[in-house]
Formats: structure tokens, sequence, C-alpha cells
């Protein structure tokens, strides 16, 4: 069956890879909006961009007033800054959070209406030039057509897409992660790992999007853990840009599955990290679809070294799920009761929780089928531990 593959229209990965993006930079505008986080512009690197556009003759001005993951007001505030500013391109410099904002920004600075008109919808239109520039591994949202936001009216996390919001530049240096701390370098490296994981056992899987997916497993359970320990550590730093990048461009054309499906109703009621709601459910998740897709898993056991050709599909499956509990436990993943939630009140809302999983769709490309009763289980699983 033919499928549709699409990636970013430029990519330039490794070392200085922003000074080799500049003259095709040059050629999307006269002023960008440098959409940013307050703790990226503390480190001094949007001032490095500006600076290296305005030797280009480019004007700029920053925008970060984005205090948490996005919602429908900081968007809107994004777009006016855009709009005032006579800005024509936008730049997203970060982590999920800004390069996600950043596509929001540029679909809105043309499209009429509230965010929320264009849940469900393809989002199409002349938009302005978007690069996006990574300073974590894990989100991939620099190779991706989606972004997600939270409906403050409704409290409800949505993912909006649209070909239209694939960057015309992603732009992938590893020398802008050595400086995410420990916590940010496991929660977006297990973002990673989500993806990569579900993009391979989706429904939507194909040739192309296997070896992308199992390079970036391999990458991540080799490299993470190293990266954690030692942030300065340059290769493994360079692998899970590689990785991130790779499972951005699975999951664009393959998708996410369960794991995503339940994780973001948790960051919309709880304030949980994305990726580390993602690790909190990923083992149960996934101990839930194997048997929709046992020969899958094990292969993915056998890429990691946690299972040879000798054993079996189901023992070379069941032999993943313990490799990925061992890794979580190895990379101290809290439970909903050590990262501080109410349990009564998670409780109380894993009706609603499960009802959003199910409408985001993500569930059913899930290589087995999956009812609310089986996510409802899950969270009971996951408010227990």
């Amino acid at each position: 069956m033919a499928f549709n593959f699409t990636m970013p229209a430029r990519t330039i990965i490794g070392e200085g890879a922003f000074d080799t993006s500049l003259p095709f930079i040059k050629e999307m505008g006269v002023k960008a909006l440098i959409v940013t986080g307050k703790i990226i512009t503390k480190t001094g690197l949007p001032s490095v961009i500006q600076k290296k556009l305005s030797d280009i003759g480019i004007g700029s001005v920053v925008f970060n007033d984005l205090p948490g993951e996005p919602d429908d007001r900081m968007i809107m505030s994004a777009v006016d800054a855009y709009r005032n500013e006579s800005c024509d391109f936008v730049i997203g410099l970060g982590g999920g959070t800004p390069l996600d904002t950043a596509k929001a920004v540029a679909a809105m600075s043309v499209l009429d209406g509230n965010l929320i008109d264009y849940a469900g919808k393809e989002m199409k239109g002349k938009f302005p030039p978007l690069v996006l520039i990574p300073t974590t591994a894990g989100t991939g949202s620099e190779a991706t057509k989606f972004f997600v936001y939270t409906d403050t009216k409704t409290d409800a996390k949505l993912l909006m897409r649209g070909d239209g919001l694939l960057p015309d530049l992603a732009v992938v240096d590893y020398n802008y992660t050595v400086s995410a701390p420990q916590g940010i370098t496991v929660a977006t490296g297990m973002d990673a790992l989500t993806h990569a994981v579900e993009a391979y056992t989706s429904r939507k899987a194909n040739a192309v999007t296997d070896f992308y997916c199992l390079d970036a497993i391999e990458r991540i359970f080799k490299m993470l853990p190293v990266a954690a320990k030692d942030g300065s550590n340059k290769e493994a730093r360079e692998s899970l840009a590689v990785a991130a990048y790779e499972a951005g461009v699975a999951i664009n054309n393959s998708s996410v599955t369960i794991v995503h499906g339940m994780s973001r109703p948790i960051g919309a009621l709880f304030h949980v990290p994305h990726g580390i709601s993602n690790a909190m459910l990923i083992t149960e998740c996934l101990r839930f679809a194997l048997d929709g897709a046992k020969s899958r898993f094990a292969e993915i056991a056998r890429r990691i070294g946690y299972a040879s050709s000798s054993d079996s599909g189901d023992d070379a499956g069941e032999k993943f799920i313990i490799a990925l509990e061992e890794f979580t436990r190895k990379l101290e993943i809290p439970s909903l009761r050590e990262y501080g939630i109410d349990l009564a009140k998670f409780e109380m809302m894993e009706s609603k929780m499960a009802k959003d999983a199910i409408a985001s769709g993500s569930p059913s490309n899930t290589r087995k089928k999956v009812t609310e009763a089986d996510i409802l289980s899950i969270y009971d699983k996951l408010r227990q531990k």
C-alpha cells in the first residue's frame, strides 16, 4: 500500500548548523519573531542568534513570555507581538513549548478565528516562513506537522495538525542541548523514546519510519543514561539530538498511539511535563499493547540487545517490557505519588481523562482495540503505584 512521507523542507544537522543555515534564513524575510523561553533567554543564546541575524541584515524581536506548556492565551499573545512588531517570519528556539508555540504563531498570524476552531481539521494557509531550532533532544517538534496546546476553557490538551506547520528549515546543533539540566534531559529523552516506540508499533508504521524508529530507540537506550549522568558528554548529546529528530520524523509519518493519548490529559489537568507523563505511562501502556504487536516489540528487544534471534516472539517482546522497566527505574522516573499529584483528584478525573484520550484519536493507532475501560484500568494501575 502506498504511503505519504513528509519532512521539513530543509534540515541542517551538526556543529555550527546555525551558521550554515544563515544563507537560507536570509531569503525568508526582513524581521523575525524569535519565540523562546525565559531560561533560554538567560543563557544568552537568543542574543547570539539576534547578532548573527543582524550581521546579514535581518531584524528580530524576542518573545519569551512562555510561563508553561502552550495554551491559547499564550499563543495569541505571541501572535499579537508578531503583528505589532511587523514581523514577516518566525523562529522557534528552545524545547517543545517554544517550537510548538512558533508553529501556532505562524498559523494564527494568517488564519481567522480562534485556535479551537481548527481542532480536528487540517490547518491550511499561506503561513509565513518558519525556522525551528531545538535546544532539547526530545520533542522532535522541529520535524513534525503537529503542535499541542491546552484550551483554557475546557482544560483539554489538543493536537493540531497541518502540512503547513512543517518548518521551512530545521536547525539541529547538539551543542545547544549541552546546558539542559538532568531533569529536562531525562524528560525530553523519554519523550523521544516514546515517539520512536509508538511510531514503530503504530498501525500506520511503514518501511521508512521503521528505519528511523529502530535507530532512534537504539541511540536512546544507549545514550540517555550517559547524558543524564554527564550532560557535558558530547557524543551522547549528539546521538540524542539525532535520535529526537529521527523520532520526530517517524511520528510525523506514522503517528503516536496509546501512551500519548493518555499522557496529554495528565499534562493538561495536572501540569506534569509531557516527557515525564509519557515516562510514567510508557511501561503499563506498552504492556497492554504488547499482544497486538508481539513481533515488533520483539524486534526492538533484539535491536537494543535484550533478546537474541533464538528468543521466541513472545519471550523477546516480554524482554522489551522488562528492559523498559529497568530503564525507567535507572532514570528515576517518578510515580504519580512521588511526583506529588493529588491521587484523590486524579481518581476523580480519570473518567474525563479517558474520554479525552479516546477523543484524541491516538489510541486508535495502537495495533489492538483500545476502549475507555482499558484506559481507565491503566490509569488505575498508575495511581496505585
